[in-house]
């Protein structure tokens, strides 16, 4: 008798010490839940967390009418921090744009890059703590300070989206563009996400008591994996080719010269763009009230000149109602080292910053002789002169007076660009190579004698370039600073690219991002074999961890056979530090 109560004793005690281990063992996650329930929910305390019950909802009705607002949250602020992104290469424009509403200088395109960072690191954050709540089988609450973030991330990004939508539609083209070039990798990413999803749909899926609800789980998840696997079929980028079709790089011309390193327009400038290797230069052209053309991009001085401090009662007046004695008493240089105009520009030496200070305006003359002297290229934009102005109807005939006998420039590096009088510029200068400034049927270009098309990059079209360069007539984007931005420009066969950043660009060896079509479906297929072989085990890991815990928890207690087994897995989970 007291043999079988001593094998009863050591029996029960055995049990005991199955259940006191398991319990431990899933007392030992309590600190990194802990963690994670404080920082979501600011509920720091053990006895303030829940489980999710199997077959129950993850979170109460008013947290799973909230959650979605998170996810949305989470896929504006990303769309529009890519989106921003990607439009840094116009960042300049933005940003001058709003300086001729708002009549001062300020990097607001910086601002609303690092203010969208920032929040979407905070919402990304958020959605990660619930995540791995989630995986960890908790229920969702999150603080209503989290919620407030949460509504003004969403009212953000859906106001500057809308923003951008009504107020600068053209740069959807550029993020469309973009596409060509990330779309391989966001793939990648896009597949990664889904596999760091599987962990908490597979416990879900697992745990769920019904057919209805295991089904709702895991068909939308299976849905989007499976058009994931099967997007690159409809994938397009010129940069992904066979090898050796790759065309020469696209020459380089400087846009103003080089307006990341000196003030625009000035003969500092040029002369940078020709250091860096430049093959052209680009400017634009107004004529003075008394007749001598200069370079100038505004309509008024006051962003490029210090004519607030030396006519005052001026600073609205056109550019072109000033003589050239005038015009040369001005400082075109520092209002650069004041404002700063491009983000990511870096410090200037001492010397250059000397040079700068002491820039005045550029004469087309001296600038067409300073292009030929260097066998540079010129193309430029030529304004024609107010009302009233003495050379309103005479703006073509003494800018060509300028070109052909004052420069002494070699026809062949004028690309002319201004569509007025093309016949008469034509007859008059049969050597420039005549630009046109838009698309045309290659017959019509032809007829006209167009050796050249000057193109917004966001007309940019391989099947085009292709077409036109059949017919002999080249293209040239503008304008093009970003490194992504010109990789595809190289790829798609332009044969030159207007950019601010010559000392930039000339440095790129091959396209960013250029791979053959073998390299691409090997990327694509391993990353789908890859992620379909971690779902399938994270899936396979989540049943046996269930069904072993359900056996074992069974083995350990007897009163689990009587139908509570959910209450025993919530005691469990719960059990306090003590139990040691």
């Amino acid at each position: 008798m007291e043999a079988s109560s001593t094998s009863f004793k050591k029996l029960k005690f055995g049990k005991l010490k199955v259940v006191r281990r398991r319990l431990l063992q899933r007392y030992e996650h309590q600190p990194f839940i802990s963690c994670l329930a404080g920082f979501y929910s600011c509920r720091w305390k053990r006895y303030q967390r829940q489980r999710t019950e199997p077959g129950k909802c993850c979170c109460k009705m008013r947290e799973c009418l909230f959650f979605p607002l998170l996810i949305g949250a989470f896929c504006c602020s990303l769309i529009f921090l890519y989106t921003w992104g990607e439009g840094k290469n116009d960042y300049n424009n933005f940003d001058w744009y709003n300086y001729g509403n708002l009549g001062f200088w300020f990097l607001w395109s910086l601002v609303i890059l690092i203010v969208a960072s920032i929040l979407f690191t905070y919402i990304s954050l958020l959605l990660v703590l619930a995540m791995c709540l989630l995986a960890e089988g908790q229920q969702l609450y999150l603080h209503w300070s989290h919620k407030i973030g949460t509504f003004l991330v969403l009212g953000f990004s859906i106001a500057c989206l809308f923003a951008l939508a009504v107020l600068w539609g053209d740069h959807w083209k550029t993020v469309r563009l973009s596409f060509q070039i990330t779309a391989p990798y966001l793939h990648v990413g896009a597949i990664a996400i889904m596999v760091l999803l599987s962990w908490p749909v597979a416990l879900h899926a697992i745990r769920a008591d019904k057919k209805v609800i295991q089904v709702i789980i895991i068909g939308p998840y299976l849905a989007i994996l499976l058009f994931l696997f099967l997007i690159p079929l409809g994938m397009y980028s010129p940069c992904i080719r066979e090898m050796g079709t790759l065309g020469p790089k696209p020459a380089l011309i400087g846009h103003r010269g080089a307006p990341m390193l000196a003030p625009e327009n000035t003969e500092m400038s040029f002369q940078k763009t020709i250091e860096h290797g430049g093959d052209g230069l680009e400017t634009d052209v107004t004529i003075s009230y008394d007749g001598v053309p200069f370079l100038m991009h505004d309509t008024t001085l006051k962003r490029t000149t210090n004519i607030k401090e030396v006519y005052p009662n001026d600073t609205d007046q056109n550019a072109a109602l000033f003589s050239w004695d005038t015009l040369q008493k001005l400082n075109a240089g520092t209002w650069f080292l004041k404002d700063k105009p491009f983000p990511f520009m870096g410090s200037l030496s001492k010397a250059d910053q000397n040079q700068a200070i002491n820039q005045s305006i550029y004469k087309l003359s001296d600038f067409l002789h300073l292009a030929d002297s260097h066998n540079k290229l010129v193309i430029f934009d030529l304004y024609r002169p107010p009302d009233k102005h003495p050379y309103r109807n005479l703006w073509i005939s003494r800018t060509l007076e300028v070109i052909l006998k004052e420069s002494g420039i070699r026809p062949h590096l004028v690309l002319w660009l201004n569509n007025n009088m093309r016949s008469f510029v034509q007859s008059v200068a049969p050597g420039f190579q005549h630009t046109m400034g838009n698309k045309a049927p290659v017959e019509d270009l032809l007829k006209n004698n167009i050796v050249k098309l000057n193109l917004v990059y966001t007309d940019m079209s391989a099947e085009d370039i292709r077409k036109y360069a059949e017919a002999n007539i080249t293209t040239n984007l503008y304008v093009v600073n970003e490194p992504w931005l010109f990789s595809l420009a190289w790829c798609s066969g332009a044969h030159s690219v207007t950019t601010n950043a010559v000392h930039l660009l000339k440095n790129l060896s091959q396209p960013l991002f250029l791979m053959t079509p073998q390299q691409y479906n090997i990327m694509w297929i391993l990353t789908d074999l890859t992620s379909l072989l971690l779902i399938s085990l994270i899936f396979a890991l989540h049943w046996w961890r269930e069904r072993n815990f359900l056996c074992c928890a069974q083995e350990s207690n007897p009163v689990l056979e009587s139908g509570t087994y959910n209450k025993f897995r919530t005691e469990l989970s719960d059990m306090p530090a003590v139990l040691a």
